[in-house]
């Protein structure tokens, strides 16, 4: 059993330094912090108290009034960072909001923090808290009874302790884990309480196996996934793809453009629910809706420019699809040139490279639309995204819409673009 255990601690210590590192490799690469990780600011490095800390930890002090008596401020913490084992005469509470992180008190388990959840630590008590390996954390810390409160700091908590403690619920590769801390860092998926085999099995092979193919940008990643979300209508997963946005540079115009741009391929039935989701989610991010206008067409000049564009995409097709097209339904391909190019496509949000990819999300998500998915395999093409792209863009979105409508977008790809 001492050997066992060994091990044990051994494999967690060996998995602990290798997300770390490269947690560190990929923060130190994106040069950022969460500016969105919870409601409350982030503040500054907290320089102060840097010797108590394993990380960096940043601080903002909510509280102004010593005549309250009730200090409370928002400390955040980097993936991996923790504060030393310590205690408080009078007390604290501890309210998460925001990311992942944990608490643990001497000689107990650790305990698994996720927002809202409230700690309550007695007078005395030596505890510890701070992120998970994979995530960053932000709790309120409120001070209680001030006048007499006194920290008393004790030793760091050591690699061993602090891998023994988180390993419990991480069963994610490195790999895994450092993708998901990069989509993720403000959203906690409960899957990982519910039915944690089904969350290990799926993160490390969405976020494993399947970034690890191609060279596709964490951008267009995210992008090409919020508009598959939104072409099959997935509430969950489209509210997920939303965080993983704005943790990730991605403007509110361009987030609110995919769906959008998604109306004339997969219909206003199922983008209008989603459209509220995303006004609330800007309106709990503190962002003022309407959006400013993108459209640059009106009702006289909507065709004119919606044609061009077309052509400038398709070529020589569009003429062939106007020559060919019965008299009886001509006004779908007028409707195309005005209306899905015209009104939507012109606007300026997107170039056509990137909306020619996320159409080829859309269509390849929704199924059942193998001709129009050629036809934009060429177009794609047209705009400077070769088959390889293309194949990665597939192969990202493997995990969320399956193997059929994955193998069929590959096969038509193979039939537009051959091997060689």
């Amino acid at each position: 059993m001492k050997i066992k255990g060994f091990m044990t601690v051994c494999v967690a210590l060996a998995a602990l330094f290798q997300i770390t590192t490269l947690n560190a490799q990929n923060m130190e690469k994106e040069n950022r912090v969460p500016e969105h990780l919870s409601t409350f600011p982030i503040g500054d490095e907290n320089t102060q108290y840097a010797k108590f800390f394993i990380g960096k930890s940043y601080l903002a002090q909510l509280t102004s009034n010593k005549d309250l008596n009730v200090p409370v401020c928002n400390v955040t913490f980097e993936p991996g960072c923790r504060n030393n084992w310590h205690s408080h005469t009078g007390g604290q509470l501890l309210i998460a909001v925001g990311g992942k992180g944990y608490y643990q008190e001497k000689d107990k388990p650790a305990r698994l923090l996720l927002p809202g959840d409230v700690v309550e630590i007695a007078p005395n008590v030596i505890h510890w808290h701070g992120a998970a390996p994979d995530s960053w954390f932000s709790h309120l810390a409120i001070e209680c009874n001030p006048q007499t409160n006194k920290n008393t700091w004790l030793d760091p908590v050591n690699d061993e302790e602090y891998a023994t403690a988180t390993s419990q619920n991480s069963k994610l590769s490195a790999q895994a884990t450092q993708n998901q801390a990069v989509w993720y860092a403000t959203y906690n998926d409960k899957l990982t309480e519910t039915d944690p085999e089904l969350a290990e099995i799926f993160g490390n092979f969405a976020f494993g196996d399947v970034q690890q193919y191609g060279k596709l940008s964490t951008r267009n990643r995210i992008l090409v996934t919020m508009a598959s979300a939104i072409a099959t209508n997935s509430v969950t997963e489209y509210r997920k793809t939303l965080y993983a946005a704005f943790s990730n540079g991605i403007t509110p115009m361009e987030i609110k453009e995919v769906l959008y741009h998604a109306v004339p391929y997969a219909g206003m039935s199922r983008i209008e629910d989603l459209l509220e989701i995303a006004n609330s989610f800007f309106t709990e991010k503190g962002i003022e809706l309407p959006l400013a206008s993108q459209s640059v067409v009106t009702s006289e000049t909507r065709m004119e420019k919606g044609l061009a564009l077309q052509k400038s995409i398709f070529g020589n097709q569009i003429d062939k699809m106007y020559e060919t097209s019965p008299a009886n339904q001509l006004h779908i391909q007028q409707y195309l040139s005005a209306n899905c190019f015209g009104d939507y496509q012109t606007r300026p949000v997107f170039d056509a490279q990137t909306r020619e990819l996320l159409t080829f999300a859309i269509l390849i998500s929704l199924g059942g639309c193998e001709p129009q998915v050629k036809g934009h395999i060429a177009g794609n093409v047209n705009v400077g995204n070769n088959k390889q792209t293309l194949l990665t863009v597939a192969t990202q979105l493997l995990p969320y819409i399956g193997y059929p409508r994955t193998l069929n977008a590959i096969a038509c790809l193979n039939e537009v673009i051959p091997e060689k």
